[in-house]
């Protein structure tokens, strides 16, 4: 079968385009093995979620290309024993050269859910182009989402862009999270801030298209020193949290909220409003993701008081 005839039958999973991104433009090279978003690259996943003829939040429709994998839902929030629990795993290992993967997530109208991937999401060295993935979160009417992945890990001489467009309700709340570490910590002396260049940009709609809010940070350590502060000063990991909610439930979170620096743990946390009254930002910085993800879990939690009035459970010790 030829590369042609290929591309031809991989042709109905939804482009990934970058074509805007003018950062990436010194990445476009072809990548000398597989090209860029041939079959194995190109991962796709659709996950909808919504109520059943009980009320129970199942997720309905789940279509996904290789190398996403995505197994089935699970109920094992005891807090929260009605709403479906996701995985998103990856069978390719790191993202590699020419990766591209679009990831849809749909809560429709008072149902609920939870995301998380298996492990960290690694980004492998890349030598001729980038890995890039476009992420669609739409939320319904009274919906409610928590995507809580575990971090992600750019390796020395790494290129990746992400763009993240959440559609949500002014009745539904969504949890999206990220947390960015600065490198492989421990391999080979240290890969610290070591990649070519991390892209990132998140924007916030209302369902009839008003634009509420975006965010882009594109990081290039060998353009700007990452340690200055009012960067990463003496930092290795970035949390970044977005919450679209109610009015009423965000003053509650943000007054629940207090912004610290502790030196001792070298943890520290900050919080501020979105634009547009859509929701909080709330960020952190640390020295291990283990903490970082504990300071976020604690927010996260807050958020859900808030909304549903139970906290999270506490995180699976394996985690």
């Amino acid at each position: 079968m030829s590369d042609l005839q290929i591309k031809r039958e991989y042709s109905d999973s939804p482009a990934v385009d970058f074509s805007h991104a003018r950062e990436m433009k010194p990445y476009l090279a072809e990548p000398k093995a597989m090209y860029v978003g041939c079959p194995g690259k190109h991962g796709y996943l659709n996950l909808g979620f919504e109520l059943d003829s009980e009320g129970k939040s199942i997720l309905r429709h789940l279509d996904r290309r290789a190398p996403l994998i995505v197994q089935q839902e699970l109920y094992f929030d005891e807090k929260m024993p009605d709403m479906p629990c996701v995985y998103i795993l990856s069978s390719g290992g790191p993202n590699v050269d020419g990766d591209r993967y679009r990831q849809d997530i749909t809560v429709r109208k008072g149902a609920k859910a939870w995301v998380s991937t298996g492990a960290a999401t690694k980004l492998a060295s890349m030598k001729y182009n980038y890995s890039g993935m476009v992420q669609n979160i739409t939320l319904e009417e009274d919906a409610y989402l928590e995507y809580l992945p575990e971090p992600i890990i750019p390796h020395a001489r790494t290129r990746f862009i992400c763009d993240t467009t959440l559609t949500v309700h002014p009745s539904a709340t969504v949890v999206y999270s990220e947390i960015y570490m600065g490198g492989r910590k421990y391999y080979n002396g240290g890969e610290l801030f070591r990649f070519d260049i991390l892209s990132v940009c998140s924007h916030g709609h209302r369902p009839d298209g008003e634009e509420l809010f975006r965010e882009k940070f594109i990081i290039s350590p060998d353009r700007a020193s990452l340690r200055d502060v009012g960067v990463m000063g003496g930092y290795d990991v970035f949390a970044n949290v977005i919450v679209m909610l109610p009015p009423d439930k965000m003053e509650k979170v943000y007054a629940a909220t207090t912004p610290f620096i502790d030196r001792e743990k070298r943890l520290a946390a900050g919080i501020t409003h979105l634009p547009g009254g859509a929701g909080l930002l709330f960020k952190v910085l640390g020295m291990e993701p283990g903490p970082v993800k504990a300071v976020v879990r604690e927010f996260c939690s807050s958020v859900r008081m808030a909304v549903k009035g139970v906290p999270l459970p506490e995180e699976f010790p394996w985690r």
